[in-house]
């Protein structure tokens, strides 16, 4: 896809630091052993779906940016990626997997690959064909000065974000990346036989969208014919380079697909059956369980040589096996190590999901493996030299993991490690006899909120009258999500303070300073309700699991979101509770810099909840209501301290939403009940805000409305305004809105005439009594020199409009 290595490049920075990461660190026993790897063990049948790709010190992230700053050539970013392959193809290797992926790589998103593979480019990122390059890749993940990138939402209900294919009728597709023909070539090369991944071309398909210009009904599975001709060729040039086996993931499979979507994997798998000779072919599934049907279908289709199940987020998929029956001569790839999660397997009971799994498939064609790719937890618990030595007892980083893989492939080949099950079994044991886990104060108040719905007792639409009262904003008011750029001199004295190299005063009054220029710059711009920019806080979850009783911290602990984008998920270990307020400190400090509305700036425990590593050893409703909780005292301290808009952030709703049907009514019951219980004693004067960012809303809004809030923002611009279609639809949105005018991940600067075109959009579908005028999420990411023009549009778009309907009441008056 990419232009090729250069040779003669220097060393890289980076080198040192990726050799000198030691995986074994699991459970306290093989810190410092030395491990030797026999052939036996690598002959085991073990398997990784996937592996994180930010490296374990967020080296990608730092080559990106560096790049996209200018401050780095290519050459140097593929420099540190061909290292970081290395790295995770040596590990693997190292503790024995014996089908080691690769084109699981990504400089940006593995979904966005697949479509440079196809040559799917969007006409107006110019393209003209050939092999795509960075220019046009990156244009496409993150837009450029002139146009905006492609609509990027979650990964099915993880907190990883793909790029949307975007495809008509027309489109041509040509082979335009070899990517993961020059991956499995250099890992080849450096002594490595991989299994190339490939995003299979239904799943391709289903995640894709109609582009904006299609004006008539458009099935996307009617584009597969056009597909596959460039799925043979891939498969052809890695069979000519030596693949013996290629994976295709099709995590699909798990949702709820007609017959005609089911249709289309029968229809897809016997037109590349002739191209699959020679190759040993695996469909991998992933994060839920694959319903009876599709269930029927999978094992049904020709060609293949193995199906990849989860078994840890799909534990009926193993009634399905027992029942249905498995097909003879297939490989069963059973991912019984949990690659969602930072907890270590309880390897005694993955031993017995195997001896069951073995008695059906038999031994030969069973393969131990992760439930999905390891890119949703963090690399390497070794990292960690902070971390409370209990609590990291109890952990598996992705290192750890296909240690586990690979002991219990062992295991089943008749090869137990003894001290290492032993060691495992304590760890569990000591996790579930902790008295840190427990606090059963906590868990009484918890149980005690069951007995009511929480909603405020007063009718929103009353609510907002008082509210305006008190507020007095203009028709369209305007506000910011949150968080301002947190520049480099900013992130400096954060650490600098925790590494105690400077004063607390001095800390305090760098913190002071920030804001008082961030409260000036709103109202120089004109904002009408402002914010503080959150310069006290690194994260919007971590920042306050700090603050909480039942919540453990990472160093190194990262997982990427999106791009360069990575977040320091916390792990919520145990019974959560509030010791004292979070944030009426600076909140009251801000609100003393301005006469115009502070919002008191709190993220909601949905949010907390689905933003972290969560324990697992109770539901998770329970430990949200005991988020909750906590962020209902801060709510009433907030109040109290005379702040009169709070906001609660719930940005992760709609990610923890299963991805079966009939699991999501119970799912959103207790969320939206989670997200009331933390403002249902609040005066009617108090306006509460909520905002949501980047998932697909429409098919939830219900569940929004129910929430309750007074004003809820949410993205819009970078979906192509898909949130508007809904009330287009008739539904009736009692509260304050503000759909998103522009998308702040990317750096393009929004037109006053772009926004006010977005602005017009929901004036035509909403009362513009309701609507508030905001960008799409937190600016934390931007730069000044980005968002001050860009808020500064937003303004004066706003002012605009505002003339206009002023003008149009007066003639509605008159007339």
């Amino acid at each position: 896809m990419f232009p090729p290595m250069m040779s003669c490049l220097k060393p890289s920075f980076l080198s040192l630091k990726l050799r000198s990461s030691s995986l074994f660190s699991v459970h306290g026993y093989l810190r410092h052993r030395p491990v030797k790897i026999h052939s036996f063990i690598r002959s085991m049948a073990s398997h990784v779906v996937g592996y994180p790709r930010i490296g374990p010190k967020r080296e990608l992230k730092f080559a990106l940016e560096s790049f996209w700053d200018g401050r780095s050539s290519a050459e140097d970013l593929q420099k540190v990626a061909k290292e970081l392959r290395h790295s995770m193809w040596k590990q693997m290797s190292d503790v024995g997997i014996k089908y080691i992926p690769c084109n699981t790589f990504s400089y940006y998103d593995h979904v966005l690959d697949t479509t440079a593979m196809l040559g799917a480019v969007p006409p107006r990122y110019g393209w003209m064909g050939g092999e795509i390059g960075f220019d046009v890749y990156f244009s496409m993940a993150r837009g450029n000065a002139t146009l905006p990138a492609m609509e990027m939402t979650k990964w099915f209900d993880t907190n990883y974000h793909y790029l949307v294919p975007e495809l008509g009728p027309d489109i041509k597709f040509s082979y335009s990346s070899h990517k993961a023909v020059s991956e499995y070539k250099e890992a080849k090369e450096l002594g490595f036989e991989t299994v190339p991944v490939l995003v299979g071309p239904v799943s391709y398909l289903l995640l894709s969208k109609p582009t904006k210009s299609v004006d008539r009904p458009f099935s996307l599975l009617s584009l597969l014919g056009k597909i596959i001709p460039i799925y043979k060729e891939v498969l052809a040039e890695l069979k000519a380079a030596g693949a013996k086996w290629v994976q295709f993931d099709e995590p699909t499979l798990v949702l709820d697909l007609d017959s005609h979507q089911r249709k289309a994997f029968t229809e897809a798998y016997t037109e590349l059956e002739e191209s699959f000779s020679g190759l040993r072919v695996v469909v991998e599934t992933y994060f839920a369980d694959v319903p009876a049907e599709a269930y029927k279908t999978i094992i049904a289709l020709k060609g293949i040589s193995g199906i990849g199940f989860d078994l840890v987020r799909g534990e009926k998929t193993l009634d399905l096996i027992q029942n249905v029956g498995f097909p003879s001569g297939k490989f069963l790839i059973a991912g019984v190590v949990d690659g969602r999660n930072i907890w270590a397997s309880d390897l005694g009971a993955s031993m017995s999901i195997l001896k069951a799994l073995e008695g059906i498939v038999g031994k030969e064609k069973l393969v131990v493996s992760t439930s999905c790719s390891l890119l949703h937890t963090a690399v390497d618990l070794v990292n960690e030299t902070k971390l409370d030595s209990e609590i990291k007892s109890w952990l598996a980083f992705a290192a750890q993991k296909i240690l586990e893989v690979s002991t219990l492939a062992k295991a089943l080949a008749g090869k137990k490690d003894e001290a290492f099950f032993m060691a495992n079994a304590a760890a569990i044991s000591s996790r579930k006899s902790s008295s840190r886990v427990n606090n059963e104060a906590v868990k009484i108040s918890a149980l005690a909120l069951k007995g009511s719905d929480h909603h405020r007792a007063t009718p929103v639409s009353t609510r907002l009258d008082v509210q305006q009262k008190e507020l007095n904003l203009p028709i369209l008011p305007t506000t910011t999500i949150g968080s301002f750029p947190q520049t480099m001199d900013l992130r400096r004295v954060r650490r600098e303070y925790k590494a105690n190299n400077i004063t607390e005063e001095e800390y305090m009054r760098a913190i002071k300073e920030e804001i008082c220029k961030v409260v000036k710059l709103q109202e120089d711009l004109g904002i009408d309700v402002l914010v503080h920019g959150e310069p006290e806080r690194n994260d919007m979850v971590e920042y306050f699991g700090e603050q909480l009783h039942g919540f453990a911290f990472t160093v190194n602990g990262w997982v990427q979101s999106y791009g360069s984008r990575c977040v320091k998920p916390p792990i919520i270990y145990g019974d959560v509770s509030r010791p004292r307020p979070m944030t009426i400190f600076w909140s009251k400090a801000a609100q003393s810099m301005t006469s115009r509305p502070m919002k008191g700036m709190l993220t909601g425990p949905v949010t907390i909840l689905n933003w972290s590593f969560v324990r697992n050893d109770q539901p998770r409703s329970e430990t949200c209501y005991q988020i909750a909780l906590a962020i209902k005292n801060e709510v009433e301290d907030l109040e109290d301290a005379g702040i009169q808009v709070i906001q609660i952030d719930e940005a992760a709703l709609r990610e923890g939403l299963p991805l079966r049907k009939s699991e999501q009514p119970f799912y959103l019951d207790w969320a939206v009940h989670a997200f009331r219980i933390t403002n249902y004693g609040v005066k009617d004067t108090t306006q509460i805000h909520t905002h949501m960012c980047y998932s697909n809303f429409n098919d939830i809004i219900l569940s929004i409305m129910d929430m309750d809030a007074d004003v809820i923002t949410i993205e819009n611009s970078r979906s192509n305004e898909k949130l508007l279609s809904v009330f287009r639809e008739g539904i009736k949105y009692g509260a304050g809105i503000g759909p998103g005018v522009y998308d702040i991940h990317s750096p393009r600067i929004p037109t006053t005439e772009e926004i006010e075109e977005r602005v017009r959009k929901m004036l035509g579908v909403l009362e513009p009594s309701m609507v508030w005028v905001n960008p799409d999420c937190g600016l934390k990411t931007r730069k000044y020199s980005e968002v001050i023009p860009s808020l500064s549009n937003m303004v004066a778009a706003t002012k605009l409009l505002r003339i206009e309907l002023a003008d149009t009441k007066c003639f509605e008056l008159g007339a």
